[in-house]
């Protein structure tokens, strides 16, 4: 099964950083997607080269910028699970050069769809970065929604990624 890859996106996210301020929703629908969500008014649409299928977004067009991620990959048949998932990423990032603290965990749903939670303190000589990461396992796919942000305003980012997280609805 492909194992979706965060590592190749958090050497340009280290030098994302901005300000996730209260921020309005607005409804996003794309037929490709297995789910609907809200997403923060203004912010825009960013496409890297990893081969994942998903929504990823910044708050901003220039450096610093918050980059939320909502992703998915189909299982395949496989039974996968979020623990397996978490030691991929750990090994990715630890692979990457960088250092992690995680600093939170906690079995959490979110559309009806179960999974496990991580907030992370990634270090890199470029900086440091926080991140919160989520998978859970649906009946056909399985899901990463990740939130990295700088961490002065990881806070204020991970309260505005609860508020879209809330409105995730699985089809």
């Amino acid at each position: 099964m492909q194992t979706m890859k965060v590592c190749r996106v958090l050497l340009p996210v280290l030098l994302l950083s901005a300000s996730a301020s209260a921020q309005t929703l607005t409804p996003f629908k794309d037929a490709k997607l297995p789910f609907t969500v809200s997403l923060p008014k203004g912010w825009l649409g960013v496409k890297f080269d990893d081969g994942a299928s998903g929504v990823s977004l910044v708050s901003g067009k220039k450096p610093p910028a918050t980059l939320m991620r909502l992703l998915f990959v189909g299982k395949g048949g496989m039974a996968v699970t979020p623990q397996q998932e978490f030691q991929k990423f750990e090994g990715g990032i630890k692979g990457g050069g960088m250092t992690l603290k995680q600093t939170a965990s906690r079995q959490v749903k979110y559309g009806g769809v179960g999974g496990l939670e991580r907030e992370y303190l990634l270090s890199h000589p470029k900086g440091k970065v926080q991140m919160r990461v989520w998978y859970g396992t649906g009946a056909k796919n399985l899901y990463s929604f990740q939130l990295t942000d700088s961490p002065a305003r990881y806070a204020q980012a991970s309260a505005l990624f609860s508020k879209v997280l809330a409105t995730v609805k699985f089809k």
